[in-house]
Order: structure tokens, then sequence, then C-alpha cells
């Protein structure tokens, strides 16, 4: 079984709420969630599997727990790891940058050597553009609980269980 830490980036709480909604459905124990901003090599040799969340700031910037956090990351060794993105966004206010946050950690952390898991389609959603767009599919997991609120708990469940297919 792979060892799953989630960590976090979150300014107003909500990232944090949905990383641990994920961490619960994912069994992962309290001491394994983390905020970015903890981030240490150490913290990351620990891990099979690194489940990532932010949010989106401004005109589609990586909120700032992660700036520190994004350079621990690309300096580690991620070659034999899982890394699954999840992020939160305003698809009605912001929806030309639509959780543009998790496409930034996709972009920054691509050439870690690093495998990514729990791509998601973009059906469903209602956007303009985002940078987590990548193929046609989302690099990770977009949570909007500013207007979809009612659908995030399904939107999770499904994620985790395609989760829990690719890193076994």
């Amino acid at each position: 079984m792979n060892k799953i830490g989630v960590f976090y980036g979150s300014t107003t709480g909500t990232t944090e709420d949905v990383a641990r909604r994920i961490a619960e459905k994912l069994n992962v124990p309290h001491g394994d969630i983390h905020d970015a901003s903890a981030l240490t090599d150490a913290l990351v040799k620990e891990y099979d599997v690194l489940v990532l969340g932010t949010s989106t700031w401004g005109a589609g910037e990586l909120q700032d727990d992660w700036y520190d956090g994004i350079k621990v990351l690309k300096q580690a060794d991620l070659s034999h790891k899982f890394v699954a993105l999840f992020g939160c966004g305003d698809s009605d206010s912001y929806s030309d940058t639509f959780c543009d946050g998790i496409g930034i950690l996709y972009e920054d952390l691509k050439a870690t050597g690093c495998t990514f898991v729990g791509m998601t389609d973009t059906a469903g959603y209602t956007f303009d553009s985002s940078v987590a767009v990548v193929n046609g599919k989302f690099v990770g997991l977009p949570i909007d609980e500013v207007n979809e609120d009612s659908r995030t708990d399904e939107r999770i469940s499904q994620w985790v269980e395609e989760l829990k297919k690719e890193i076994n």
C-alpha cells in the first residue's frame, strides 16, 4: 500500500476543508495532512503519493503558501512518486482563469519525473479557459465551492475512487 501525504495551500480555509475531505475518503491519517508552507525534502521522502491542493488567486495565480513549497518539490526526487492535484476556483467570477493554480503546479512539476494521476474530464464544468486543461482534461480535480458546492462531495468521491485504481 502506498503511503499518501496531502498538502494544501489555503488562504480562506476552503482548500484546507477540501483537502481534509479528500484525505478522509483516502483514509489518510490527520498527521499526514500538511500545509504547503511546511513542505520539506524529508517530509516529501515519507510519501509514495503526494496529493497537492491549491486555490487560485487574482488573475490565475498560485496560492501564497505554494511559492516556497513548489521550490522544495522541484528539488526533490519525485521520479518514483505519484502526484495528484486538486484545486479550488470560481468558475463564474473567474471563468477565464478557472483553477489555474492546478495548472501552475502541473507545469512546475512536469520535469520532476513524477507520475501524474487523477486527470478529470471537463464535462460538467462551465468555464471559459484554464491552464489546468491539458489535452482536453483537467490535470487534477477542480472544485468550485462558490457556485457548485452541491457537486463537491460527488466530485471528490468519484475522483478518489479513480485515484485508488491509479495508485494501487
